[in-house]
């Protein structure tokens, strides 16, 4: 199982090894595929005034600390197509934002480097629809196979539902497109920005985390790939998406439930 865990945003270093050094029990699980993520840059916050991170040279330094101390494999997300190269030094998986899962210029980019290549689902699109985007990265890496599951696997591509917008400020997971995409990539699932109410905290989007373990076990029913979950040792003191991550001393207990889950179902 692919589980993807990190703090959204990498706030200062001492956060973020305090929340990577809490991950090791994952790194450590033969059963798990262990990603330590963290974000540089968030570029499409709310607000001008919202903390963003330490930007690209600062946030890579720090990752790739977190690399060396821990051993782990590293995810962080890029928002423009120059990043890419350079980004892709560092981190394993170069994670395609929802907003700009469409980008064919970001896309390509990120196609042309080694690295795994995450596309979250945007949250306007139709599940059917992230084919295309499957497809241009699969171009991109020289395969000409119409998109499926396996060639996906095999040339790093992986999709990521987040959930879809739902009236005003809010998001609903439909179950299906998880089947759906599943089709044509590796699907993971991720619950934290699920459960997100994009700008519904004024100038900082809302969310509610009670709702993550419920969707996470739905999924994992459902059958994917992963499961992505953004954590913090205090959520209520985070400087991005705190309400809508995971406390780090409840996240075992959910990813056990979800081992026993997927052992039912596979």
């Amino acid at each position: 199982m692919i589980l993807i865990a990190g703090p959204c945003v990498i706030e200062s270093r001492d956060a973020v090894f305090r929340i990577a050094e809490a991950l090791m029990p994952y790194q450590e699980d033969c059963t798990k595929e262990f990603y330590f993520k963290a974000s540089f840059d968030k570029a499409n916050r709310t607000s001008l005034e919202s903390f963003r991170g330490p930007g690209l040279d600062e946030g890579l330094r720090m990752l790739e600390e977190v690399k060396e101390t821990f051993g782990y494999k590293l995810l962080t997300d890029i928002h423009e197509s120059g990043q890419a190269s350079t980004v892709a030094d560092v981190v394993d998986v170069l994670q395609i934002p929802a907003f700009l899962s469409r980008q064919t210029d970001l896309l390509v980019a990120a196609a042309s480097t080694p690295a795994v290549v995450n596309i979250k689902k945007g949250q306007f699109l139709a599940p059917q629809a992230m084919k295309h985007s499957v497809e241009k990265v699969l171009r991109t890496r020289g395969c000409e196979e119409p998109a499926s599951y396996d060639a996906a696997k095999k040339y790093g591509i992986w999709l990521t539902e987040r959930g879809s917008s739902f009236g005003y400020g809010n998001l609903v997971v439909d179950m299906r497109g998880l089947k759906i995409m599943r089709e044509f990539a590796p699907v993971v699932f991720d619950a934290t920005h699920s459960v997100q109410m994009p700008a519904s905290g004024g100038a900082s989007s809302g969310g509610d985390s009670s709702f993550v373990p419920y969707l996470s076990r739905a999924a994992a029913a459902a059958g994917v790939d992963g499961f992505f979950f953004e954590t913090h040792f205090d959520p209520a003191c985070a400087l991005s998406d705190g309400p809508n991550m995971i406390q780090l001393d409840d996240l075992n207990k959910l990813v056990k439930e979800i081992d026993a889950i997927r052992m039912i179902v596979e």
